[in-house]
């Protein structure tokens, strides 16, 4: 399988951010739902209120994110990947007409947005998919009740990041496994 999403070993930047970011957990403190909360311990886990980031994941991931969703109140995932040309689009260079196209840059096995300097020498075609889905609450902490300690807050929200990362690693790394074999078939 591949690595996908991982915690940063410097667990301790996230501690302390979570510890001095009570007020992005007020809204959830109490709730008898683990959606907001958990939504609010991803936020901070990521960039850009967390660069780099305690959640880590794979060079084909552009963003993740975990939002409460409005119709059903369940936990939605967002995660944008790189991904390769269409097989539309490579069948037949007829449409490149000589111009040069370039796909996505890499920088130290990166993908990398072009450059303003990259985007005034040739046209780019980046292609991208955005996987969104529906995560299990299963294993969500409960959210901590208003009058909970900074502590039990910090400690709360590392645990449901970790579940976070093992659902969306779980969601999203067939993907990328894919994604990379056809990479390396290439």
């Amino acid at each position: 399988m591949v690595k996908t999403f991982w915690l940063d070993r410097d667990r301790e930047r996230y501690h302390e951010l979570a510890l001095a970011s009570r007020p992005a957990f007020a809204d959830s403190l109490g709730d008898i739902a683990p959606v907001a909360f958990a939504a609010a311990a991803w936020t901070l886990a990521t960039p850009p209120a967390l660069d780099p980031g305690y959640v880590r994941w794979h060079r084909r991931v552009l963003t993740a994110e975990c939002a409460r969703n409005p119709f059903d109140g369940g936990l939605t995932a967002a995660v944008e990947l790189v991904s390769a040309l269409p097989a539309e689009l490579t069948a037949s260079r007829a449409w490149w007409r000589d111009r040069g196209w370039r796909g996505w840059p890499e920088l130290f096995g990166q993908f990398v947005r072009p450059t303003d300097r990259d985007l005034s020498r040739n046209p780019h075609l980046r292609a991208t998919l955005l996987v969104e889905a529906p995560l299990p609450l299963d294993d969500l902490p409960a959210a901590p009740d208003l009058d909970a300690t900074d502590d039990d807050i910090a400690a709360s929200a590392e645990r449901a990041v970790t579940v976070l990362v093992r659902d969306l690693t779980d969601l999203v790394g067939p993907l990328l496994q894919q994604l990379d074999t056809s990479r390396a078939a290439t």
